[in-house]
């Protein structure tokens, strides 16, 4: 658990919780045309932690194949979008930064896939940028 406790976060109408405990690393901003799909937002906001150490609090998230590589978690209630989990990191699950009860807590350190970011979105200076995954980069 981190030093000012574990992360939690649900959807809007809070029929969907959950926590995670442990440091979460890939704090990231996506602008991928998936993320932009699944969501209906212009980039999504992520951070990374121990799928082993996640845990749906309050009611199951319904999950959807969002491609064939990977599945995403939304609330069947409201359709707040709540995580993400790729078929080859088996080890991690992402959670959307803004259905974080306290988001500023952990504020992007970088933005993926901009080689796809839409031309009306302005990047903030001082973080990185990758055209594609932080891996392909």
């Amino acid at each position: 658990m981190s030093a000012a406790g574990p992360i939690a976060g649900g959807c809007r109408c809070g029929a969907v919780r959950y926590a995670a405990d442990g440091e979460p690393w890939n704090r990231t901003v996506c602008h991928c045309t998936d993320c932009r799909a699944a969501t209906g937002a212009p980039m999504v906001g992520w951070l990374t932690v121990r799928r082993d150490a996640c845990r749906f609090t309050a009611g199951p998230p319904a999950w959807s194949r969002s491609s064939p590589r990977a599945e995403r978690a939304f609330c069947p209630s409201c359709g707040t979008p709540l995580a993400y989990r790729a078929d080859a990191l088996p080890d991690e699950i992402d959670l959307t930064l803004a259905s974080l009860d306290d988001p500023e807590r952990y504020p992007p350190r970088d933005h993926v896939w901009v080689s796809r970011r839409l031309s009306w979105v302005a990047l903030p200076e001082g973080l990185p940028a990758y055209p594609a995954a932080r891996d392909d980069a």
